[in-house]
Formats: C-alpha cells, sequence, structure tokens
C-alpha cells in the first residue's frame, strides 16, 4: 500500500520560507517521478515541480523558478520543496504525487497515480 504524507505547511509572511516534505511509503523515491502540485481556492490543481525517477532532472512551473527547489533524500525516502521568497499568489494546498509509470509528461496531474492528502501554505501580505 502506497502512502504518501506531507508535512511543513503553515502560516509565513511574504518574503519568506518553507520547506515541505513528503515522506513515502509502499514506493521509493528513487523509483518513481515525485512531484509536487498546488491548488488554490477556486483553481484547478497546477503543476509545481517534479524531479525525474533517476534524480537526474528537476522540473519547475515558471511562476516559481529561482524561488522554489525539489530534492530527495533516499535513506529516508522523502521529497522536499524548499520554497523561498513566498508571495502571496503561493497560498494553496500543496500536494505531493508519485508517478510509478514513470511517464514521459512531468507536469501532467493524469499521470500522477498515488496523491497525499495536501497541506494547507498561506502567505500573508
Amino acid at each position: 500500500q502506497v502512502q504518501l504524507v506531507e508535512s511543513g505547511g503553515g502560516l509565513v509572511q511574504a518574503g519568506g520560507s518553507l520547506r515541505l516534505a513528503c515522506t513515502a511509503s509502499g514506493v521509493t523515491v528513487g523509483s518513481a517521478h515525485m512531484g509536487w502540485f498546488r491548488q488554490a481556492p477556486g483553481k484547478e490543481r497546477e503543476f509545481v515541480a517534479a524531479i525525474r525517477w533517476s534524480g537526474a532532472s528537476t522540473h519547475y512551473t515558471d511562476s516559481v523558478k529561482g524561488r522554489f527547489t525539489i530534492s530527495r533524500d533516499g535513506a529516508k525516502n522523502t521529497v522536499y520543496l524548499q520554497m523561498d521568497s513566498l508571495k502571496p499568489e503561493d497560498t494553496a494546498v500543496y500536494y505531493c504525487a508519485a508517478d510509478t509509470s514513470r511517464s514521459w509528461l512531468m507536469i501532467d496531474a493524469a499521470t500522477y497515480d498515488y496523491w497525499g492528502q495536501g497541506t494547507q501554505v498561506t502567505v500573508s501580505s
């Protein structure tokens, strides 16, 4: 049984930082594409960042490039999202996801087959 558990969300002022963690069980983070998505109230879920199963590449949506960093720790079987220079528009529920099929298109939510429950990130202005 695959489980993804996010942690690290909270309330932060604009310009601040948070680090989200996604601890996996039932799947090894080094065997699947791992992604972060977010959903703001009234909006569709959107891609934020992903790391290839091999760790050879990472991908980011344009709005977070240079501010967010995705990484993983195989020993802890955990994926991280370091979020710096946060903006109010980053406010959303953030979800961790695993694509065990290692699809070519890493930014498409439809290719991810396991999801966490989400963690709230709120950035105040």
